[in-house]
């Protein structure tokens, strides 16, 4: 008999639901239909058909937003208003596909320069790369199964969705929608594995030719060594968010977005404002002034609208986060504010002042609601020590001057710097990417779609040409 997996509300440890785990079989059984599908192009889907399904789809989503937004909030414990947000980001994502799929083509390749070339014309088109697998993370349910599974139905890839064992229901409830809105089921299948070994067969079997990783470094990297030769793959992991406070940034400007990008879903973000190097004239300042925000937020149960932070995934982060704080001011962090348990399943919003530069929370990812102030009395130095770990995903520069912020963004490792804006920010038609141990391959929907693909070209030589 099939294991049984229990999704538990992060928290109030409410039991969500029960969902049966997939046998080495029926990940056998998904691979098999998924991967005839892509053998057989007769049975391909047109563009018009993909264009439909991903037009209602959208429209589904539309009209049970608030429910799909609950499923949400409950199982990863994102506050209500952020998770409404997160169902209308996964609307905006398939529109996004569909003006991919209506305004991306091929192109023509230059012929007739030369004597090798004359009397020939070429051009190219898209087709699907293969089946595409996508091992989701839990601290967007949603609208990461969205970035995996919309890009490949819109270039015509079966695909097949591994969500987070701890968040599953967001993910079956898109699947759901994608076969509601006629969208055949082989295309789009869901499977949750019993176990490690059947997600290492799944994502390394050689009939995969595109695989998507939303998640650890540790994981992602193990993962794309035992891939099959030939298989792409795009990985997202965490990027230590480092942020420049310039002596001459607009704090009343800054501080709030800066509050928002540490402390938003409790710091579970790839691109949490984490370390914020400021001028040491301001430094405490700042660190006061995120302090203030920290006090105002109100932190409790994810299905309020009041609430502004909910709880940590698991008990288990909250010893592991609470561990790390301690350590750095034992080791002779200021702690501003925070640092401290709330309840089993949420932990106060936090401000460490110059915590040792080796500790975790400087050198690790927090994944929690914790905010790093570094004073630093050059910018050189700040830069230096932003750039002093192995991670490479969004940066950030608060000033009011230009060549400042000129200079921040030759000089910080990132693959995207914003200015006057926290790390945090993204719309889902810009490329996301992280570099170095932060991942590989890039997100953000066009991308995806692109990496999806490949270009098939066409050469045709006729003597009426010459």
């Amino acid at each position: 008999m099939s294991e049984m997996i229990k999704v538990i509300a992060p928290f109030d440890g409410e039991e969500i639901a029960e969902i049966r785990a997939n046998t080495e079989q029926e990940i056998e059984q998904a691979l098999a239909t998924a991967y005839d599908l892509y053998r057989n192009r007769k049975g391909w889907l047109k563009k018009a058909e993909r264009i439909e399904i991903l037009r209602k789809a959208a429209t589904l989503i539309g009209a049970r937003r608030e429910e799909l937004a609950r499923i949400v909030a409950q199982e990863s414990g994102k506050p209500l208003r952020d998770s409404l947000i997160e169902v209308d980001r996964g609307i905006d994502c398939l529109h996004i596909c569909i003006e991919e799929i209506r305004g991306k083509a091929g192109s023509v390749i230059p012929m007739d320069l030369n004597a090798t070339s004359a009397g020939r014309i070429a051009f190219t088109q898209h087709e699907p790369i293969g089946v595409v697998v996508g091992v989701s993370a839990f601290n967007h349910p949603f609208n990461l199964v969205v970035h995996q599974a919309a890009p490949a139905i819109a270039v015509g890839a079966p695909v097949i969705i591994k969500p987070a064992v701890k968040t599953p229901m967001s993910a079956y409830a898109f699947i759901n929608i994608l076969y509601e809105a006629g969208l055949p089921k082989a295309w789009a299948q869901i499977v949750l594995p019993n176990s490690n070994d059947l997600i290492v067969k799944l994502v390394t079997d050689s009939r995969v030719g595109f695989f998507s990783f939303i998640g650890s470094a540790a994981v992602g990297w193990m993962l794309r060594s035992k891939l099959a030769a030939g298989t792409r793959c795009a990985l997202e992991h965490g990027g230590v968010a480092p942020v420049i406070v310039a002596e001459d940034a607009d704090l009343e400007m800054a501080l709030p977005r800066l509050a928002r990008g540490g402390f938003w879903h409790a710091g579970q973000a790839c691109v949490s404002v984490q370390r914020v190097f400021a001028d040491r004239k301001i430094a405490k300042k700042v660190a006061q002034g995120l302090a203030e925000l920290a006090a105002k937020a109100i932190v409790g149960d994810p299905l309020s609208l009041n609430t502004d932070i909910g709880p940590l995934i698991s008990h288990s982060e909250i010893n592991r986060i609470d561990q790390w704080v301690t350590n750095a001011v034992d080791g002779g962090a200021q702690l501003i504010c925070g640092g401290e348990r709330i309840s089993e399943s949420c932990y106060s919003p936090t401000v460490l002042l110059d915590p040792p530069k080796d500790s975790d929370v400087m050198r690790k990812e927090v994944f929690g609601p914790v905010i790093c102030v570094y004073s630093y009395d050059s910018l050189d130095e700040a830069l230096h020590e932003a750039n002093s770990l192995p991670f490479s995903f969004q940066a950030a520069v608060f000033t009011q001057n230009v060549d400042t912020a000129l200079y921040c963004y030759r000089h910080l490792d990132g693959t995207a710097v914003m200015v006057n804006e926290n790390t945090l920010f993204r719309v889902d038609w810009m490329p996301f990417a992280g570099a170095r141990h932060s991942g590989h391959g890039v997100g953000g929907i066009p991308y995806t779609m692109h990496e999806m693909q490949i270009e098939k070209m066409m050469v045709w030589r006729s003597d009426v040409l010459n």
